[in-house]
């Protein structure tokens, strides 16, 4: 398929002006395709050659002005239009195929029920997968789009929809809208529905969901309602839609899609089990991240791809920042889980070859296909740092003054960078113009590190960096406390800009611990002196603040990754530390890290096992310190961590024999996979046991495990089975292709996988050609042999990347896999 250029958009946008599209889609003709008729009227400002994207199976007709369009025109995605000056109406007929990859109309049959559902994940140009459109983000029109649906269906759309009296759905006429936001929903969906603020807002889910959705349909509005009404306190412009329905739908490929008035989200975040409240804030955040993506990026769009910082960074850093002010309730410090999740995220991604500026130069953003690749780590984790120290730097009165300016002059239109930054600047006396080159148009990660000077009266800090950003940080000086040795007592915390102009005058004696960026309101790696890191090691837990504490975890984790600390001296500090941790987001942080990074891939292999060991030891403790109850996500965390770290099978298969953990929790469908996963890696369980589990969950999310489990059995058949399933059919759904990689590659499996290695590569070029974006990441992040870390891999991973039939997602995707590939060898001891 042809991918669309900038500069064919921007040609395209000269000669257009797009007022109306009406939309017809007809799901009533099969389970493989759809039937899909579209009228678009629009004005050439002059006579000229353009073309009209669209990704049928069969294109029936076209006409433009009533003469007829040669079909056989069409090329690849591409209809060829020769336009006169004036107004012009196009009509289209169809069929389109339904997807099994998340992109364009994707189509799900529910194996709890046999009920079907549909969706539409129209982003960047899968709107041309279903209906033809003048696909690029500034050529804005208003939609009406009607829908024909099985009898006992909900369509949904972008505004309020009604059932006609010929049985059709007809959604409300939209306001402008770029053609990647527009959604369609329909099946036999569960609603619960409200009103707030005069308007009507609803959930939706399968059917199979209902009970779930239900039980948690009072926290997820009143999450909305809170957040809805915060965003109208810091807004000026009211809300510019005119209902906000928030469906969760199957193998969703993102978190959350921002589509106006339509939010569709991963339906995970439906809970069938057990959670922790982190993961109810991360659903809280994502639910905030939509909805200010109401104002930032559907009331007011990028231009061109290379923005979608705009979107996303804006969307990130005001997610985070309305559930800690709306929500606080419910999620005391959501800030402390941005620092440990999200933005070692960014801090990763920005230290990879494959990095690029929060906001790229136009010319490293040429077409869709390159676009894509930025929505990653830096896009939003980077980017929403970024934000948050501007907010610190230039003050959140005057952001918010500069944002509603930014509302106000580009309503239902197009904006740019440059519009952004000076709209930002008409609201302060501060140069933003300089701060948005200096942090927006570089890469990297500046490292500040801590020296200290004095005598035992005075004590100075100079604060070194490697980098050039300005910075307004805080700085933490702690104290040990007198009477408990364990206990660090903060004494002072001061606010200063880097580069510094002087050393920092701090009074009294040599402090025991200094962290800078404390608060972490910045975005730079840290390190400490070499007196607060010993100190840092011996009495982390004794860090009366979690988010310093946050900070210094991030301080060790990156040390480990630059091979300036032992990994293993990570992994004592966790046993000795964590279970004193009173914050959730921190233990699941570290011990993710451990487990995952540590264990699994900074550990030579004979190292694995006595970490695993120190692991399911730490997990035992954490276990028995929560006996009382009183911490039911912290033990969730710990039974979780134990499961994924057995070395045997025993405990676990006790576990799931009685359906309970001693003392709890209960052995829930997401605890029973996990269990029966790992037994599948220990070669504990066989099919008749999967498929067992199977017959006994065999929902959706069965269905994935089952996939996951029978991929990790440690036999030859089971291993060929499972690549034939991956890589020589394409049958298998983005989510069961996602599962079923999972399990192939571990790391107690190395030598029974060793020659498959050479063959991945291979077989993903192959399937990323044949099957598209959204497959070809999923292989390279999912199917890459992650645990085969040695130098002949590395090299024989590096041979391809020169391929030239490589498409852009799976060679970022690759690229940054051997990034980290690299990073390993280099953190193991020799």
């Amino acid at each position: 398929m042809s991918v669309l250029t900038r500069d064919e958009a921007q040609t395209r946008a000269q000669l257009l002006d797009i007022e109306h599209y009406t939309v017809d889609l007809d799901l009533t003709t099969g389970d493989e395709t759809f039937e899909s008729t579209t009228a678009i009227r629009f004005t050439a400002r002059t006579a000229g050659d353009t073309f009209v994207e669209l990704k049928p199976v069969t294109l029936h007709s076209a006409t433009l002005d009533g003469t007829p369009l040669d079909p056989a025109t069409l090329a690849e995605n591409r209809l060829p239009l020769s336009l006169t000056q004036g107004e012009h109406e196009l009509r289209v007929s169809t069929t389109m195929r339904y997807s099994r990859t998340g992109e364009g109309m994707h189509r799900f049959t529910d194996p709890t029920d046999g009920e079907a559902y549909v969706y539409t994940q129209a982003f960047m140009e899968d709107i041309q997968r279903v209906f033809a459109a003048f696909d690029q983000p500034d050529l804005k029109a208003v939609f009406d789009v009607s829908v024909t649906a099985p009898e006992g269906w909900t369509v949904l759309a972008n505004g309020i929809t009604e059932q006609q009296p010929d049985g059709r759905w007809k959604a409300a006429t939209t306001p402008l809208l770029s053609t990647y936001f527009v959604c369609v929903a329909a099946g036999p969906w569960h609603s619960v529905r409200t009103e707030h603020a005069g308007l009507p807002f609803a959930l939706h889910c399968r059917r199979s969901l209902a009970p779930h959705l239900d039980i948690d349909a009072d926290e997820i509005l009143d999450i909305t309602k809170a957040c809805f009404d915060r965003f109208h306190e810091k807004f000026d412009e009211p809300y510019p839609f005119d209902s906000y329905d928030q469906a969760f739908v199957p193998e969703f490929n993102a978190g959350a899609m921002e589509n106006p008035g339509l939010v569709t989200f991963r339906d995970e975040f439906v809970y069938r089990s057990a959670v922790t409240v982190t993961e109810r804030q991360t659903r809280a955040m994502v639910i905030a991240h939509e909805m200010a993506h109401m104002w930032f990026g559907d009331l007011v769009t990028l231009q061109w791809w290379d923005d979608i910082w705009l979107n996303e960074s804006f969307a990130e850093y005001m997610g985070y920042q309305t559930i800690n002010e709306a929500c606080s309730d419910r999620f005391p410090d959501t800030w402390i889980d941005f620092g440990i999740e999200r933005k070692a995220w960014g801090y990763d991604a920005d230290q990879r070859p494959s990095t690029h500026p929060v906001a790229p130069d136009p010319d490293a953003v040429p077409d869709t296909a390159s676009a894509l690749l930025n929505f990653d780590g830096i896009s939003y984790a980077k980017g929403a740092s970024a934000l948050r120290q501007l907010v610190a730097w230039m003050g959140e009165k005057d952001f918010l003054a500069g944002i509603n300016t930014h509302f106000k002059r580009h309503r239902f239109g197009n904006a740019t960078l440059a519009d952004f930054i000076d709209n930002l600047a008409s609201a302060t006396d501060r140069d933003v113009h300089a701060w948005a080159d200096e942090w927006l148009r570089t890469t990297g990660v500046d490292t500040l590190t801590s020296e200290l000077g004095g005598d035992e009266t005075r004590t100075t800090l100079t604060v070194h960096q490697h980098g050039s950003r300005p910075h307004r940080i805080a700085v933490g000086v702690h104290d040990r406390d007198l009477v408990d040795s364990r206990r660090l007592v903060p004494r002072e915390h001061l606010e200063i800009d880097v580069p510094q102009t002087e050393p920092l005058e701090l009074p009294g004696p040599r402090p025991a611990l200094v962290v800078l960026n404390d608060g972490d309101l910045s975005y730079a790696k840290v390190r400490l002196d070499e007196h607060s890191l010993e100190n840092a090691l011996r009495g982390l837990s004794g860090i009366p603040d979690a988010l310093t504490r946050a900070v210094v975890w991030n301080t060790l984790r990156d040390m480990v990754r630059d091979g300036e600390l032992e990994p293993d001296a990570y992994l004592t500090t966790a046993v000795a530390h964590l279970p004193e941790e009173t914050d959730l987001a921190i233990v699941q942080g570290v011990l993710a890290f451990a487990r995952t990074q540590i264990a699994d891939r900074y550990l030579p292999l004979d190292e694995r096992p006595a970490a695993l060991a120190q692991l399911t030891a730490l997990a035992r403790t954490l276990i028995r310190h929560t006996e009382d109850g009183d911490a039911p996500g912290l033990r969730l965390t710990a039974v979780r961590t134990f499961i994924s770290s057995a070395t045997q099978p025993d405990t676990i298969a006790g576990w799931l024999a009685d359906g309970t953990v001693p003392g709890g929790p209960e052995i829930d469908p997401e605890l029973r996979w996990r269990i029966l996963a790992r037994l599948a890696v220990l070669g504990a369980v066989d099919d008749a046991a999967i498929d067992a589990e199977l017959a006994r969950d065999p929902s959706a999310t069965g269905q994935e495990g089952a996939a996951r489990c029978r991929a990790a059995l440690p036999t030859p058949e089971a291993k060929a089975a499972a690549w034939s399933r991956l890589f020589d059919t394409d049958d298998l759904s983005n989510y069961l292709f996602t599962a079923t990689a999972q399990g192939f590659w571990q790391p107690e499996q190395a030598e029974l996988v060793r020659e498959y290695v050479p063959r991945f590569y291979p077989a993903a070029i192959a399937l990323g050609a044949r099957r598209g974006p959204a497959i070809a990441e999923a292989a390279g992040r999912h199917a890459f042999p992650a645990y085969a870390i040695d130098q002949d891999s590395l090299a024989l991973g590096e041979s391809h990347l020169e391929d030239p039939t490589l498409t852009p997602a799976l060679h970022r995707k690759l690229t940054d896999q051997l990034a980290d590939l690299h990073r390993a060898l280099k953190t193991r001891k020799p």
